[in-house]
């Protein structure tokens, strides 16, 4: 049996933790180990049952171990998992037993589906990409490594997510529109057409307020 460690014990990596132990045994070849966290006293407040172990940019992989990550945020998340990789980590894909995943998806590796999402069919989704509570992906979608999607949020078909694209809860990318990379998409806001690499907009339409 392998040994699941968590990467980051924030409050998602709690939310994680939950998901993970709701995978029914049968499914699954790994029983979970602990976490690996940069702030040992972050579940001080916190009886979870499990330990923080090391820092995850300090952690050397053993052979028996497997990785997944919950680090919301785009950028540290793939500087930490992309680390990790380099030393050898492998790391699984969570899917929560009430996520729905369709036909001909494509998924890459560290990818963390959450209570309630759907993947409809024909998507393309990279590594380490979160999507969170009710979170919808339609068809023919493609969406890079290390996005976040909040929960709620809503990517409709033939939309595209660049890298480490962060939207807020509540938010909807409309159909075909595409966003650039490490773009981030506020809470509530509404895309209608494409949004530029590493601009934060907001609003509904979505405007962009920030960024280049």
């Amino acid at each position: 049996m392998k040994r699941l460690l968590i990467i980051g014990a924030g409050g998602f990596g709690r939310e994680v933790l939950n998901w993970a132990l709701d995978v029914l045994p049968e499914n699954r070849n790994w029983e979970v180990g602990g976490f690996l966290d940069a702030n040992p006293a972050v579940l001080d407040a916190y009886d979870c049952g499990f330990p923080i172990l090391d820092d995850p940019l300090n952690y050397v992989p053993e052979d028996n171990d497997r990785f997944v990550c919950a680090i919301g945020h785009p950028l540290t998340k793939l500087r930490v998992c992309r680390s990790l990789n380099e030393r050898g980590a492998q790391f699984i894909t969570l899917i929560h037993p009430t996520a729905v995943v369709g036909s001909r998806c494509f998924i890459g590796e560290g990818c963390v589906f959450c209570p309630g999402a759907v993947v409809t069919t024909d998507v393309k989704i990279g590594e380490f990409v979160m999507i969170n509570l009710q979170s919808t992906i339609g068809h023919d979608v493609i969406v890079a490594d290390g996005c976040t999607l909040s929960p709620h949020a809503d990517v409709n078909g033939y939309a595209s997510l660049g890298e480490g694209v962060f939207l807020g809860t509540h938010a909807v990318i409309l159909p075909g529109a595409k966003i650039g990379d490490y773009a981030i998409v506020g809470a509530g806001s509404v895309v209608l057409k494409n949004v530029k690499a590493g601009a934060t907009v907001m609003g509904v339409p979505a405007k962009q307020i920030a960024g280049f």
